[in-house]
């Protein structure tokens, strides 16, 4: 299976938050919701439609599950909410316990080994996973060398703090593009996988 990061991204690399105000405070962030006004429903939901039409698993760090249960466990009807609450989701929390994860197809990774349970999965024959968000894990997932693609949606606003999704570690990691297109409100839709891959 490939693992495949999709992430809302500020010009000046911040993932913090991008869908609401209290969605993640940490650091005293003040600027959440930022991605809102730059959302374009016809390209950005598109290439988030595409993405998901070859995902067969979703893989999440704490907050960002937390946050989409509250907003698909009650969702249905629809193609992509009844995709999203079917379809396999991993969890990576230190936090969270199997009985806390109340959005069906839920399981909890080893807390002491997210990174080996990521390797192993990634391992199995499939389509993508697909991480959201996640900025945490991701950073974790990339500084591992365990993303196979990064759908980046970088948006025209520089937020000058807060999370951002690369690791600081001075080590170069070539990506080559794959795609891109431009939003109607700037937004630059970039698709990247890693040399060699």
């Amino acid at each position: 299976m490939r693992i495949v990061l999709s992430n809302f991204m500020s010009l000046d690399g911040v993932v913090q938050a991008p869908g609401g105000r209290e969605e993640d405070t940490d650091g005293g962030f003040a600027l959440g919701g930022w991605s809102m006004p730059y959302f374009d429903p016809e390209a950005m939901g598109s290439a988030i439609g595409e993405a998901m039409s070859s995902t067969e698993a979703l893989l999440f760090g704490r907050r960002t599950w937390q946050t989409m249960a509250a907003a698909w466990l009650e969702r249905a009807g629809d193609e992509f909410a009844d995709h999203m609450n079917n379809i396999p989701k991993y969890v990576a929390s230190r936090t969270l316990s199997q009985a806390e994860l109340t959005w069906s197809n839920s399981t909890l990774l080893a807390p002491d080994d997210a990174m080996g349970a990521v390797a192993e999965l990634r391992e199995r024959e499939g389509g993508d996973i697909q991480v959201m968000g996640s900025g945490t894990l991701a950073k974790s997932l990339i500084a591992n060398d365990l993303i196979d693609e990064y759908l980046l949606m970088i948006e025209p606003i520089l937020l000058g703090g807060g999370k951002r999704l690369f690791p600081d570690d001075g080590r170069a990691r070539p990506l080559e593009l794959v795609s891109m297109s431009t939003s109607s409100t700037g937004v630059q839709i970039c698709k990247y996988r890693p040399v060699g891959h």
